[in-house]
């Protein structure tokens, strides 16, 4: 049987929660699917998603290093940007 991929999530670094909600959640329009904290004073990891298109968001050293770029094929960006 051939090798067929299913689904894949890229994990990306976040440095400002509140600038990453108001980026993904307010101005793109995602929706939290998750959030998990191993305690209170954890970084956060988070599973956004929108239009069957899923991200993590994560607060972790090393996860989604800056600087990776990921590239999402789509149309209606520029009503988007409008």
């Amino acid at each position: 049987m051939a090798l067929v991929v299913t689904r894949v999530v890229p994990t990306l670094r976040m440095f400002d929660i509140a600038k990453t909600r108001e980026f993904y959640l307010d101005y793109l329009g995602f929706t939290v699917d998750f959030e998990h904290r191993f305690h209170d004073n954890a970084p956060l990891y988070m599973g956004i998603s929108r239009d069957g298109l899923v991200l993590h968001l994560s607060e972790h050293h090393g996860d989604g290093s800056p600087g990776v770029h990921v590239t999402i094929e789509m149309t209606g960006v520029d009503d988007l940007h409008r």
